[in-house]
Parts: structure tokens; sequence; C-alpha cells
């Protein structure tokens, strides 16, 4: 999980690497060699973000793989997650990306687009195994008509809750329900706490919150080619929903302001939270050791039946389209993406694993099950993941985020926040 301070660098990191890229297209599509040697002495480039932890875990998992490819060399680098896109942009600005990279979901469209990554759909079902991977997990990585990644391991939309508020509050764990409901029992919460802490925070302030909503109802955020899934009025009616709560059921702004940069569940000022699966390990450590579990719930309902919720990539595994070794690039990534050995070692490390081959390799501990339990729960409400970010989904959600901010100190209004937010789709969207 990383820093309010981070997040901006990446956004700043993403602007300027949309510039450099522009112009950079090249050929992205190899098929499979007839003449491939699997006995062919090769060395590959292999880069991911992360820290020492990680880079331990990627050694171990090359040698893995050298026992069972020893004619392949991998040399790994790695760096902190804004650097790594730095190192990127440069490289792709003079044509010489690594072989074989981490790949992170916001920039797989711009990446694509510019022709630097390779076409992997040649090398599925034969060099890259795709049973252990479902339809919903391959889409994940197409972008245009082209599968430019394949995610490592998945994570959904989710309801964290804290138990130990929610004891102390006197309040059973919340039995699921539409959006009125959970407010009505995040005031609950609140009421029982005896002003300790509340039920939640304003959940008008998540632009996924307004995406699950639109999803259920047969839209979308963002569409393939930009184009928005929504008008004024409908983002409206979305943060006015939101009014109730604001008065006085959910946390102060100021108060989550002073915690900052832990949040307001994590330094147990609320007892839920809604966000991704895989934030529950971050939670736990920044709650300390006086909280020891937490629950996972399904998000809010806004229509039964509907397809709303969707497995989204931690990261993925992609390969430069001017390798020179694609044959063994995707070896490699077969290996880091299905091999119960991968799984044995990186168990919950970058995610859930994606692959039920790595799944089944991982040894899981208590909260990791219980996100694999929670992603088997929802099955019904699993509908195909939307298009790949469109480039410069992260300052839309920046935005969205800072206008809820403005709407629970009461500083803006409703149709202010909106123009505010259209004006800069404007912008972003061209």
């Amino acid at each position: 999980m990383f820093s309010k301070k981070r997040v901006s660098a990446i956004v700043a990191v993403a602007t300027g690497a949309a510039i450099v890229l522009a112009g950079c297209a090249g050929g992205s599509t190899a098929e499979p060699s007839a003449t491939f040697d699997p006995n062919e002495e090769v060395t590959l480039d292999l880069a991911f973000w992360g820290n020492d932890v990680r880079a331990e875990l990627y050694n171990e998992a090359i040698v893995a793989f050298n026992e069972e490819y020893p004619n392949i060399t991998v040399n790994p680098t790695f760096l902190g997650f804004p650097e790594f896109w730095e190192k990127r942009q440069t490289e792709a600005a003079g044509g010489n990306l690594p072989d074989v990279m981490q790949f992170d979901y916001s920039y797989l469209r711009q990446y694509s687009e510019n022709g630097l990554l390779l076409d992997l759909n040649p090398y599925l079902g034969n060099i890259i195994d795709t049973e252990p991977l479902s339809e919903n997990i391959l889409q994940i990585g197409v972008v245009g008509d082209a599968t430019t990644g394949i995610p490592t391991s998945t994570n959904a939309w989710a309801l964290f809750t804290n138990p130990v508020l929610l004891e102390t509050a006197g309040v059973d764990e919340w039995e699921g329900g539409d959006w009125e409901s959970y407010g009505d029992w995040m005031g609950e919460v609140t009421a029982g706490s005896g002003g300790a802490f509340w039920g939640g925070a304003d959940f008008t302030g998540r632009i996924q919150n307004f995406e699950i909503q639109l999803r259920s109802e047969g839209s979308y955020l963002f569409s393939e080619e930009g184009e928005p899934g929504f008008d004024e009025e409908r983002l409206a009616e979305f943060w006015e929903s939101g009014a109730d709560v604001r008065d006085g059921v959910i946390v102060p702004q100021q108060r989550v302001e002073e915690v900052t940069p832990k949040g307001a569940f994590d330094s147990a000022l609320t007892a839920s939270e809604l966000t991704w699966d895989n934030f529950g390990a971050g939670y736990l450590a920044g709650l300390g050791e006086s909280y020891t579990e937490l629950g996972i719930l399904a998000p809010p309902v806004t229509k039964e039946g509907a397809k709303d919720l969707y497995l989204k990539p931690s990261m993925l595994h992609s390969i430069s389209s001017k390798s020179e070794h694609p044959e063994a690039a995707a070896t490699l990534v077969n290996f880091l993406v299905n091999s119960p050995e991968s799984g044995a070692i990186f168990g919950t490390n970058r995610g859930l694993p994606a692959s039920e081959t790595a799944l089944e390799g991982a040894d899981l501990d208590p909260l990791s099950q219980q996100v694999r339990d929670y992603e088997a729960s929802i099955a019904d409400r699993l509908g195909d993941a939307p298009p790949v970010p469109i480039i410069g989904y992260g300052t839309l959600e920046e935005k969205f985020r800072q206008l809820g901010i403005e709407l629970a100190f009461g500083t803006i209004t409703v149709d202010a926040a909106v123009s505010q937010f259209f004006s800069e789709m404007d912008v972003v969207l061209g």
C-alpha cells in the first residue's frame, strides 16, 4: 500500500511518460518461431518493483526456473514503484525495455497502444498455459485485440470491518443489503461507540463505488474508446446519496486529516472500509497487535443479480515487443504466473495468485485464506473486467477523491463538484 506522497509521484510519472512515449509505436506481434530451440543458450532481463524481500523471492523463483530451464539465464533488477516507471519511461524512449517486466494495470494501455508490449495471443495455450487461468482473468490483460499482460494475482472490491470495534459498539456484523441499509448500519455503529469512533467513511468519495453502481445498471465508468458511461445528472445523484451519512454518521473529515498518512480504518477511527481486498494485511499492520482479524464482506448491492463486481490484477507480467527471445520470455512468464513452485515461493507477496496451479502451491496465511474465500463467495456477482484503464484514469480518480474530501468538509456543493469533474474529464480525455 502506497502513501499519498508516493501516489502523487506515480501520477506525475504517468503524466510525463505519456508525453515521452508518444510516437514510440512499433511492431508488437510475433509468431512463435517454428525453429525455436528450447535448449538454445539465451539471456533475459527481468524487471520488477518491490523491496529486498520481493527481490529475494524472485531470486528463489529464478533458481527454481533454472532447474527446469538451465539454458535460460535471467538477469533480475528491481526498484521502488515510482523509480521503476521512471526507468521504464527512459528505456521506452530508447527502444530497450527489459524482456520481461512486472507490469501495473494503470500503465498497460499506454505502453500497449504505443506498440511497446508483445502481443501474447500466439503464445497462449502453448508456451503460456491458459488452463489454470479463467477467461475473466485472461481478458484483464487485453488491450484492443491484443493480450499484452498476464495477471499474476487478483483482487476485488470489498467491505472490510473491524470486529473489535463492532463488539465495543455492541453492533452485529453487517448482514448485507443495499446502500441505504449500509448507511443505517454505520449510523448504529456511530451511535453505539459513544463518540470514540464511527461506522465508516463517505462511500461517495471513491470512484469505485460509483463504478459498481453504474455496472449494476448495465453501464460503465469509461468505454474502450474513453467515453464516460454517465452524465452530470447521474454523478450528481451519486454524490447527493451521501448527504445523509455526511450528516453525523461518518468520520469527520478533519479527524481523517489528523491521522494522515494513515487512514481512518487502520487508525481505528472507523469500523468499516470499502476498498480492494488486498489491503487487509496493511490494515492489520497499521492497527497494531490489539487487532488480529478483520471481516471481509461483499459491498452493498444496487441491483440484485447484477454483475457489478469484477477481478482486477494486483499486477501483471508483460514482454517487450523488441525482445530478441520472445519464446524464452513467454516461458519465463508462464513459470512466474502458473507454476506451483512460483506459488510456493511468492505466496501472496504479489497478491492472491490468479492461476489455480500457482494458488495450489501457495501457503496461505489466515487473512489470505479469507480473501480467497471472499472472492469465491462473490462468484455470482463477478462480471467481465472493464476495459484496461484509459490513459489519464489515475488523474481522474484522484480528482474524484479530492472532490469527495471537499464534499465531506462541506466546502463545495454537489453541483460545483460535478462541474469541476466534467471539466477535468474534458481536459484528460481531450
